[in-house]
């Protein structure tokens, strides 16, 4: 696996990292589930980590008092990859938190690994839906049908197009186009689709379904009024940014331009709401860390306007959008991020785009 998250952003550098989570607390301080527990935090919804490996370390999965015709049961969102660590976290939980009790459904928040890795395994030993919005769920059942042996020459011209050179090239084809689905067990055929605004009856607890985009096609939050709890899965981290990338699925779209409306789409929630988050800490501050996110992103379009004084491929841009050094195990999440970046001050039109000999530079307008 690689050492890098699709759900981190790397421009999260550490100085970043020190400052964007003023205004935010963590009613819990430094306590968090320990394998095999699901802590209480608010009525009916209990805090579970689930195991990673890389620099995350863990997925935040949170399981939600549910009843149905057959009784009380609980509702689970999230889920791990399908690795051997997460199985483990899983078995613990088994064994834990979840002994005696009934999955009755479980909920993915959108499409990534981490998300929905074990949405299938577990939907198929407790006979449960998997409810998704379409947008994620499409996407996923896409992504883990294409199992072909060989790069498709659209991914090699992408990645010409963005500057990397033919070594980059080969590492990248030699890692294998599989990988998505190595790490995902196969989802059921069918789902119940989730839609913006539709409201979950948990356990006689409404939940109202959030849409966000830019991290993915479809996030759902889940939003419960009553009891000012957010589960927000990637849409709010406390302390990393969420990767936003232009990928080759979509090299036309405009993510970073989706995120930065979903980021003001949630503004307009309460602000004192408790924030679940994927990664990190449950948090207060909803409206402080929001605000962060977007200033952080509006300040990296301006600093890459002002380098754009010449003619620059994607690669070239990396020193002025990252502090990090960018090596061969985080190129592609690099080129992602900045195509993301350049699209933005495109469509802006701030930025214009020429290709020669298939690879693409942007100057400024």
């Amino acid at each position: 696996m690689a050492t890098a998250s699709p759900d981190a952003s790397l421009t999260s550098d550490e100085s970043f990292v020190a400052t964007s989570h003023r205004g935010l607390t963590y009613p819990f301080g430094r306590r968090t589930p320990q394998p095999g527990e699901a802590m209480t935090i608010a009525p009916g919804l209990g805090w579970a980590r689930i195991a990673l490996p890389g620099s995350l370390g863990h997925i935040n999965i949170w399981l939600i008092d549910d009843a149905d015709a057959a009784g009380g049961g609980v509702a689970l969102v999230d889920t791990g990859m399908d690795l051997p660590a997460c199985r483990e976290s899983w078995a613990a939980l088994d064994a834990g938190a979840m002994a005696g009790r009934r999955l009755t459904r479980v909920i993915g928040t959108h499409l990534h690994p981490d998300h929905i890795g074990l949405a299938g395994w577990l939907c198929r030993t407790h006979d449960v839906a998997l409810w998704m919005t379409r947008g994620e769920w499409l996407t996923a059942r896409m992504l883990t049908a294409d199992q072909r042996d060989e790069t498709p020459e659209e991914m090699v011209a992408f990645w010409r197009g963005a500057g990397w050179d033919d070594d980059q090239i080969a590492h990248a084809k030699a890692r294998g186009w599989r990988q998505f689905g190595t790490v995902v067990t196969p989802l059921p055929l069918g789902y119940v689709r989730m839609r913006d605004g539709d409201v979950l009856d948990l356990g006689g607890r409404a939940w109202r379904v959030v849409v966000g985009s830019g991290h993915s096609p479809e996030h759902a939050c889940l939003l419960n009024e009553v009891d000012g709890v957010l589960i927000a899965g990637d849409q709010v981290l406390p302390r990393i940014s969420s990767n936003v990338s232009l990928s080759v699925t979509e090299p036309e779209g405009d993510p970073l331009g989706d995120w930065l409306a979903s980021l003001a789409k949630l503004r307009e929630l309460p602000g004192d709401l408790l924030v679940c988050p994927a990664h990190g800490e449950p948090f207060t501050g909803l409206h402080a860390r929001l605000d962060a996110l977007r200033d952080e992103h509006l300040a990296r379009l301006d600093e890459l306007y002002a380098y754009l004084d010449t003619p620059r491929r994607a690669i070239d841009c990396f020193g002025a959008l990252f502090s990090r050094t960018i090596d061969q195990s985080v190129i592609g999440l690099a080129t992602g991020e900045t195509l993301a970046h350049l699209r933005r001050l495109e469509v802006e039109g701030r930025a214009r785009r020429r290709t020669d000999n298939g690879v693409w530079s942007y100057e400024r307008a």
